[in-house]
């Protein structure tokens, strides 16, 4: 049973179907890009603990796999507790990195990782005070979102009032609190997709994928690229910071590990305990994708994070605010070299949601960051109203 099927679950669920795999797509809105591909499809309220309950007693699945944030984490972990499912990776997993107060005390405070200066915050009198804390310029965000959705970033302590209500308004889940982080004068961040699999004796293995350069627009991410370069010694210490946090974290599967690296230097941002969006690069770049990897390892089979080609991805979004929406210039986006389009099927489109992404490999990944930009200009969304 697959919470949240956007467009990462979409994928998942088709990874999992292709191993034989029956599948149960769970979100909070019909016709959700994984209903359209699974056996069987449920809408439900995910924070609503009592339901989310009713529905796994209803289904029975042998694996409960969370794939968004906004799900009642306490839930699972009581429905887990009691031997009544198995959570991927595990119920722990999903309410830490749910909340960015708990995966970021767990870091900086119980693992000793380098991170960003922070503090949290539950009022506008307490958030001026973790501003003027962590200094300007600093990004808030609230303690339960997702994609940059609540995130701002402030420049002066003018800027706090007009934060503290747009984090209000973009939490998945109100929970009134938010984090201020101050700025680390980083070179760049890359994702470092980290897989937790069963070896041939039945221990748990870790393994890596290249790292994943983004760039991201209002905290979403726009365009991504594989691999990125980075020296030896500051990738040595990201795998070494991804092992201490997915290792802690335990269970099976893959993490989306996010990292600041300036020189030789790394700092941990943020972790989630399943595929990434910035990952949807690995569709082109990798032997497997790292949907074709979490499918394999939650079901504790082989994997293999070999990297087949240096590739990019770049965001279709929707542009328009309409439900039921059409795509034009699909073909010319398919003639560009070594360009694929996916498509999510998203049943309703907004100016910023993304709709699609465009993927391309190539030689090098300046020429496939070229290809894919390219080729995700000439998609355009338009209204399929008669």
């Amino acid at each position: 049973m697959l919470l949240g099927s956007g467009e990462l679950g979409k994928e998942v669920i088709i990874a999992l179907q292709r191993l034989g795999v029956e599948v149960i797509a769970v979100d909070r809105y019909p016709n959700a890009p994984g209903h359209q591909v699974a056996h069987r499809a449920h809408v439900i309220d995910m924070t609503d603990g009592d339901a989310l309950a009713a529905l796994i007693a209803q289904e029975q699945p042998d694996l409960v796999i969370p794939e968004i944030e906004a799900i009642a984490t306490d839930k699972l972990a009581e429905l887990e507790a009691a031997g009544a499912i198995t959570c991927i990776p595990t119920a722990r997993a999903a309410q830490l990195t749910m909340n960015r107060e708990g995966i970021r005390r767990l870091a900086a405070e119980e693992l000793g990782l380098a991170t960003s200066p922070y503090r949290f915050a539950s009022s506008l009198a307490e958030l001026e005070t973790a501003c003027a804390a962590v200094g300007f310029p600093c990004v808030v965000k609230p303690v339960m979102s997702s994609s940059g959705k609540g995130q701002s970033k402030l420049d002066s302590a003018g800027d706090v009032r007009a934060a503290w209500d747009y984090a209000a308004a973009g939490g998945r889940v109100d929970s009134g609190r938010v984090i201020a982080e101050g700025f680390i004068d980083f070179d760049y961040e890359i994702t470092l997709l980290t897989v937790r699999s069963l070896g041939a004796d039945g221990q748990i293995e870790t393994a890596f994928c290249e790292p994943i350069g983004h760039k991201q627009v209002q905290g979403d991410y726009v365009e991504s690229w594989q691999p990125h370069p980075m020296s030896a010694l500051a990738l040595a210490r990201s795998r070494e910071i991804a092992a201490k946090v997915t290792g802690n974290l335990g269970g099976l599967g893959v993490f989306g590990v996010e990292l600041f690296v300036k020189g030789d230097m790394v700092w941990f941002s943020e972790v989630s305990p399943r595929p990434h969006d910035t990952g949807m690069v690995t569709m082109a770049t990798q032997v497997q994708s790292e949907f074709e990897l979490h499918a394999k390892a939650v079901l504790g089979l082989p994997v293999d994070t070999t990297l087949r080609a240096p590739g990019a991805s770049a965001v279709i979004y929707g542009q328009l605010d309409e439900k039921g929406i059409a795509f034009e210039g699909v073909a010319d986006a398919l003639r560009v070299a070594g360009a694929d389009v996916r498509l999510f099927g998203k049943p309703e489109s907004f100016a910023r949601r993304r709709m699609g992404v465009a993927l391309a490999t190539a030689g090098d990944i300046d020429t496939a960051r070229e290809r894919a930009r390219e080729a995700a200009g000439k998609v355009k969304p338009v209204s399929s109203k008669k």
